[in-house]
């Protein structure tokens, strides 16, 4: 099955019903005056953010929403019944945007919000409203008002305390197996993950976190190179950055490149991404080539007075380092005593 993390949808809320003309008609009363009841509100509709949704995928076949019509008024003053909303659900972490202009309309950055997007039309008055010291029978009644077409842009952004990022085919998908219950494809080629994998880690020194792993970003990928910017969006309300680098792709003439290139991505995307506290984890030094490697890369960093510590080493598919990752993860999520 496709994720889906984008969704186009067209929403109407409900017209009013009409107001009604009618006159009081009784035994002994042939000339009543007028009774006409106002019409119904229309239904609105509503989108609320549910954890029963996890994707967009319900909104591949049915893009079209209409709330009911408010009914007639009625004689006797009766007002018409009011037409039923309609609630639309959508995952947390959905952002909705004006599909025209783009515009942020709301963000679902939470569970169980609400969001009126379109009310419904207000029902038109009966005669009763326009009886007045002159005009004591009037025939005539009020329009519903009518409901309110929009256009709207849904994206998904995955609500997770922590991201991995690297290049394709870093072990993302290892990791994220080896330290929590996901199980994401995984296979020795790029773009093994083609859609964001959660997981829940549970550690024995705080509450459990979220952790996604996304697929792998490639230079250029701002502009859409490779699986491009369709993820990196995943990434932005994650607290940290857990940045994977595979030690069999450091380039011993340049063994910084691989870092420069996936962070130059981050910030082309977005400010607020190259500003994320990461923590920098070299993987697969099982490997023959690693101890070589790893060594450059670690003096290259120090060199660079980019950052002041050391890069953590880690096996995933081995299980090596991983407790060490894990307590430093905690370490910058918890808050500060």
């Amino acid at each position: 099955m496709k994720f889906i993390d984008e969704a186009s949808i067209a929403i109407q809320s409900g017209n009013g019903g009409s107001g009604c003309v009618s006159f009081r008609r009784e035994k002994f009363i042939p000339r009543g005056g007028p009774d006409g009841g106002d019409g119904g509100k229309g239904g609105d509709v509503i989108i609320h953010s549910t954890t029963r949704r996890r994707t967009l995928q319900h909104f591949r076949n049915k893009k079209h929403f209409k709330a009911k019509n408010g009914a007639s008024g009625q004689g006797r003053r009766k007002t018409g019944k009011s037409g039923d909303n309609i609630l639309i659900e959508v995952p947390p972490g959905t952002v909705v945007r004006d599909n025209e202009s783009k515009e942020f309309i709301f963000d679902f950055d939470t569970p169980d919000k609400t969001f009126l997007a379109v009310r419904g039309g207000r029902g038109g008055r009966g005669n009763t409203h326009f009886r007045s010291s002159t005009h004591k029978t009037p025939r005539f009644s009020q329009p519903g008002e009518k409901g309110v077409i929009r256009s709207f842009k849904l994206e998904l952004k995955l609500l997770a305390d922590v991201g991995i990022v690297g290049l394709p085919n870093a072990g993302k998908s290892t990791l994220i197996t080896a330290i929590s219950a996901a199980t994401p494809k995984i296979g020795n080629y790029p773009f093994t993950t083609l859609i964001p994998t959660l997981g829940v880690v549970e550690t024995p020194w705080s509450e459990p976190f979220v952790i996604a792993d996304i697929p792998g970003l490639i230079e250029g990928a701002h502009k859409g190179a490779g699986l491009g910017i369709q993820f990196l969006r995943h990434i932005e309300r994650t607290r940290i950055l857990v940045h994977l680098i595979d030690v069999s792709e450091i380039i011993p003439d340049d063994p910084l490149y691989t870092y420069r290139t996936i962070n130059h991505e981050l910030a082309a995307h977005s400010s607020s991404l190259a500003q994320k506290p990461q923590i920098l984890v070299l993987n697969k030094i099982d490997l023959p080539i690693a101890a070589d490697v790893v060594d450059l890369f670690q003096t290259a960093l120090i060199q660079s007075s980019k950052r002041e510590e050391k890069a953590l080493t880690i096996s995933a598919e081995k299980s090596i380092g991983l407790k060490p990752l894990l307590s430093k993860i905690v370490q910058l999520l918890e808050p500060p005593s």
